[in-house]
């Protein structure tokens, strides 16, 4: 009897330690794919325009997972071998906390979590497993162990000083990688103001209010209730902007939308997503939102899965990009691409070539393609990342005049 007791405990013991091994990589390798439909071949002319732009992507997921990003692995989407082949110049990296089970764009419920087990699963920090600030603190942990692991391949961005050395420093034949810290959901916060003053200290400088479902501050498109700013909500909204954090309207429910807008004093972004023109489901914008954001001199970042373009084809981002730049004009439109997100793409961002090449095809100009791939962006952090104590005066009346 011993011995059979012995024997299954080992045996447990055994199967244990291989869920917890293997499970999280075989999870993320049926979670974030490449549909493998064909591509173009990548001609001479775009390569080379390619290889010289700064690419700027507001937006990747890949810190929910449990690989490293310096690890060079042949699943998921992102990491720092594929983003140097890409010719990515700044990633911004976000940290999704909280899913809610069978998770769809109409109705979720906030009762429910994957990611609890998925952080189990994953051995993370036991302070991790019951509360979503810890969860995001630990990736912010993530993304500074990875610069720190990459012996200056990756820089953190934080200020707008960092923004305009990487610039410069992107001239140069090392190449680094900006990384920015921002969140999908600000569930986090946990019900108190006084912890955004800790995500802020963690590195955060952009923030989506909400994600797959309503929390304390906003409604989610895909929430139960899809309702506008709470008074905590728009109480954020105005701390974020006076630090200097970027309010990410990605997810957000079409009140929401609205109420952020009439309130931004400072340039609002949506990260990741599409148009309503090009793609009709709910979570991409309408015209009167695309408006909104370009009022506030903010961005629409362009994914390139089926939910943001109802198909994986880079002439999509290029026929979205098209629309938006006759409807508001070029210096609106950026990338956030959602790698990593739990999405299915046709390239991973070792590929991103694509998106250049569509452009050119689509008969965008050379400095209407540099605007798009990442100059818009670059703009848009240097404005946003400063405190608004550190603008000029007559930048903080113009802000509040904007937001009024």
């Amino acid at each position: 009897m011993k011995k059979f007791l012995a024997a299954t405990f080992l045996l447990v013991m055994v199967l244990a330690i291989g869920f917890f091994i293997f499970a999280p990589s075989i999870f993320e390798k049926q979670t974030n794919m490449i549909d493998g439909k064909p591509l173009p071949e990548i001609t001479a002319e775009a390569q080379t325009l390619h290889d010289s732009l700064m690419i700027v992507d507001l937006h990747s997921d890949t810190l929910l997972w449990k690989r490293k990003i310096t690890d060079s692995v042949d699943y998921g989407h992102v990491d720092l071998q594929r983003m140097q082949q890409g010719n990515v110049g700044l990633q911004i990296f976000s940290s999704v906390t909280k899913t809610p089970k069978n998770q769809n764009y109409d109705s979720n419920s906030a009762e429910t979590d994957n990611i609890t087990m998925l952080a189990i699963a994953q051995l993370q920090p036991i302070r991790t497993w019951n509360s979503l600030l810890e969860r995001q603190l630990w990736h912010a942990t993530k993304l500074d162990r990875a610069v720190a692991a990459s012996d200056g391949a990756m820089v953190a961005i934080s200020t707008p000083s960092h923004v305009d050395g990487l610039a410069m420093a992107r001239t140069r034949p090392e190449k680094p990688i900006g990384v920015m810290f921002s969140a999908e959901g600000l569930q986090t916060l946990e019900g108190k103001r006084e912890n955004l003053d800790t995500l802020y200290d963690s590195g955060m400088r952009m923030a989506g209010l909400v994600h797959f479902f309503d929390n304390e501050l906003a409604g989610s498109m895909h929430g139960e209730e899809k309702g506008g700013l709470t008074d905590f909500g728009r109480q954020i909204v105005r701390d974020m902007e006076d630090k200097g954090m970027i309010v990410d309207i990605a997810h957000s429910s079409h009140e929401t939308v609205a109420d952020i807008l009439k309130i931004a004093r400072r340039p609002v972004v949506s990260s990741h997503g599409g148009v309503q023109a090009v793609c009709g489901v709910n979570r991409n914008l309408t015209d009167e939102e695309i408006k909104g954001v370009a009022a506030t001199g903010g961005l629409i970042g362009l994914g390139y899965w089926d939910g943001a373009m109802c198909d994986t084809d880079p002439k999509s981002v290029a026929k979205a990009a098209k629309h938006i730049r006759d409807l508001v004009g070029i210096q609106h439109i950026a990338l956030g691409g959602d790698f990593d997100g739990a999405v299915t793409t046709r390239f991973d961002t070792s590929g991103i070539v694509h998106i250049t090449q569509a452009l050119m095809e689509a008969g965008f100009t050379e400095t209407e393609i540099r605007a798009v791939m990442g100059e818009n962006a670059l703009r848009v952090l240097q404005q946003g990342l400063i405190p608004l104590k550190d603008l000029p005066k007559q930048a903080v009346e113009q802000t509040s005049e904007t937001g009024q």
